[in-house]
């Protein structure tokens, strides 16, 4: 059997022991996906009358959701950081070091899982969206599936990182409280107001990070508001988050230490 061959094979293994895991015990996830889920019918619905400036509701949830749906994402990831770090802790990943299994297939694994529960959570998440009003009549299919791709290369890009946060900590706790800039960033973004309302000293802090040009495009894609720059910018914050991500926790999980 070819190295490639021996890779995809033990890395659909540790792929399905991972869904299996989230399958079995599903309040990690549960909690991770109620948090996005609450926060947009919070905003919707306790707060969307004074922040949609006259606008009307339904203007706002459509503001919101593309918001929401990228911070599922960032909430979702954490329980990968979660699970990577319950692995070495517990010494599963000792065990899998000596059995005769391609080394990289035990991240691989973790990385392909989350980015299918991120994606699940975005589409759940999405109905909630829908069912209290969003709708996207103008978005092309062409649109509809370049939305989906930035999407999924957002999911892959926090994931990587998540998994070198998961290798950092020492445990699960630990883990979980290094992972909390994914959830919180998106509240420091264009998520729940736009930019032009922030204060000028803290406005480029919340335009250049990770979360406000992956929305911003997110947002021109679904509702045809303008894209600009934001289309590349969000193109290059998810390689190069994902590049780092990738060697970082390569580098973790290689070391001597771990």
């Amino acid at each position: 059997m070819s190295s490639l061959s021996l890779a995809v094979r033990d890395s659909s293994t540790m792929l399905r022991r991972n869904l299996l895991h989230a399958r079995r015990y599903p309040s990690l996830t549960l909690n991770l996906l109620l948090t996005p889920v609450m926060l947009l019918l919070l905003f919707v619905y306790i707060f969307g009358g004074a922040m949609s400036g006259g606008a009307g509701r339904s203007a706002y949830i459509a503001y919101i959701v593309p918001g929401v749906l990228l911070m599922t994402i960032g909430s979702t990831t954490i329980g990968t950081a979660v699970s990577v770090a319950t692995d070495m802790s517990e010494g599963i990943i000792a065990r899998f070091r000596t059995m005769a299994i391609h080394r990289s297939s035990i991240l691989i694994g973790h990385v392909i899982g989350s980015v299918l529960q991120s994606i699940a959570g975005v589409v759940l998440v999405g109905a909630v969206g829908a069912a209290i009003g969003f709708r996207s009549t103008d978005a092309t299919p062409v649109e509809w599936l370049a939305a989906f791709g930035l999407l999924v290369l957002f999911a892959l890009a926090l994931t990587w990182i998540a998994v070198g946060m998961g290798l950092v900590s020492p445990n699960a706790e630990a883990a979980s409280n290094n992972a909390m800039p994914l959830i919180l960033l998106p509240l420091l973004s264009s998520a729940f107001v736009p930019l032009h309302s922030m204060p000028g000293w803290f406005r480029p802090i919340a335009e250049y990070q990770p979360f406000t040009p992956a929305i911003e495009t997110l947002r021109g894609l679904l509702l045809g508001t303008g894209i600009g720059h934001n289309g590349w910018l969000a193109v290059a914050w998810c390689v190069a988050l994902a590049v780092l991500g990738y060697f970082w926790s390569a580098a973790k999980f290689n070391s001597p230490s771990k």
